[in-house]
């Protein structure tokens, strides 16, 4: 265990960014360090860098298309931990048949019946595709291991098992990317109030979100030994420090470019056509339609 700790610690230093410049947030550190060291980057910045990388994207994911590759991202961590935002500022420039986001809800109870992977099975990409996972398989090693909703045997079984599992998805060719997003205790607690403080954010609060953050430390353990069993070279976890939003999203973004080798694939500039002439054709009047009222701009 205590080479499996080591490890996990060796992982975490050589996958956070430097610029970042902090210890991972999961760890014990004070709130000084976790939180009132780490470096800011102006919104203006992380546009500009953003902007970047989506063209990036563009072309990574132009390059998915021609080879055919079939890629799985994983988007795992804390509640609160900026998972949905990394998410969607990779899909915002990308097309939905090529990168799609594969977000299961709770399992029916036919489903939970079947073979543990099976429903994540059928979110599987195709060639040319890319599917990103918010939150994947790892539930049952996660929330279903801390809040009681699998047995023993079901736990550990799947520790045993998910390894082989990724391993057998390596060898079809898939493209596997494991993220764990990174957050301290108290940014945490923060961003959970600054969504009760907000009405158009309050519904990302859950009864399940509120009893986990009051078992930190269960979720830490469980993370912990899903780390010990399920980091294998073939499908490494990458930990990302997600104290800060926009410098997680930055520095997931470039890792991830960065484990796909690709080329650039941009078309030549288009010439748009001239419009058909609109000879012999008569607009409908007006009032035929119906037009949804012009409330703004207000007078």
């Amino acid at each position: 265990m205590a080479k499996e700790k080591k490890k996990d610690k060796e992982k975490k230093s050589k996958s956070a960014p430097s610029e970042i410049g902090a210890a991972p947030a999961d760890s014990a550190a004070t709130p000084e360090e976790s939180s009132g060291d780490k470096l800011k980057i102006s919104n203006k910045e992380y546009l500009a860098e953003l902007a970047k990388l989506q063209i990036e994207l563009v072309k990574l994911q132009e390059w998915i298309k021609h080879e055919k590759l079939k890629v799985v991202v994983i988007f795992e961590g804390r509640d609160a931990a900026g998972k949905g935002g990394a998410i969607k500022r990779i899909t915002e420039t990308l097309n939905p048949r090529v990168a799609r986001v594969a977000a299961l809800p709770a399992p029916t109870e036919r489903e939970k019946t079947q073979w543990y992977f099976q429903r994540y099975v059928n979110y599987l990409p195709a060639g040319g595709e890319m599917v990103l996972m918010d939150r994947s398989w790892y539930n049952r090693a996660g929330v279903e291991r801390v809040m009681g909703f699998c047995t023993e045997e079901e736990y550990w079984e799947f520790l045993r098992s998910c390894p082989s599992f990724e391993r057998m998805l390596v060898r079809s060719g898939i493209i596997i990317l494991k993220y764990w997003f990174s957050v301290s205790d108290e940014v945490q607690e923060k961003r959970f109030q600054d969504r009760i403080d907000d009405p158009t954010r309050r519904w990302k609060l859950s009864p399940m979100d509120l009893t986990a953050r009051s078992r930190w430390i269960d979720y830490s353990r469980a993370k912990d030994d899903m780390f010990a069993y399920t980091d294998i070279k073939e499908a490494p976890w990458w930990v990302v420090d997600a104290d800060v939003k926009k410098l997680a999203r930055l520095n997931c973004i470039h890792h991830l470019l960065s484990q796909i080798p690709y080329q650039d694939l941009t078309p030549d500039p288009l010439v748009l056509p001239p419009r058909q002439s609109d000879v012999g054709y008569v607009r409908p009047p007006i009032t035929s339609q119906t037009y949804v009222p012009a409330v703004y701009p207000k007078s």
